[in-house]
């Protein structure tokens, strides 16, 4: 009986570490670095950029949508003009779905969810998970360098 404890003890230990992470995903805070999430619009004018179909914000985490325009000609974003070189900040105080016409973007609309922050346990570890698969699917791809 003894031997058979001790040959199974690293899958006792991954179970445990497994175990932690879980409740680490679960109950941790949700702060991150920065409230503000990132859209910079290119400075080539002919290159569309490629977002999304959807970028999802959480309210009290990541409730303020960064707008860069780095290009040499305004850009429109919903009733937004953003100048050349300029940039300006969109913030979500309500939860819910809103949908911005903006023509240098692929599908020329851009979709922002808001949802609320979820409170600790399975809710917080899901939004963790789809925050995970966001980033993810979206990773810009790279060849490697030869």
């Amino acid at each position: 009986m003894r031997r058979l404890a001790t040959r199974h003890w690293p899958l006792s230990a991954l179970a445990a570490l497994c175990t932690l992470a879980l409740l680490c995903a679960m109950l941790a805070p949700l702060k991150g670095a920065s409230q503000a999430l990132l859209l910079a619009f290119p400075a080539a004018a002919n290159e569309a950029l490629a977002l999304p179909t959807e970028i999802r914000l959480t309210r009290g985490v990541q409730d303020v949508l960064l707008l860069r325009n780095e290009g040499r000609t305004p850009v429109v974003f919903g009733p937004l003009r953003i100048g050349p070189g300029r940039e300006t900040s969109l913030p979500f105080g309500e939860a819910g779905l809103y949908t911005y016409a903006c023509p240098p973007v692929v599908g020329k609309l851009v979709r922002v969810r808001v949802v609320d922050a979820p409170d600790p346990g399975w809710g917080r570890l899901r939004w963790r998970l789809d925050n995970l698969r966001q980033w993810l699917r979206y990773l810009p791809l790279r060849a490697p360098d030869d």
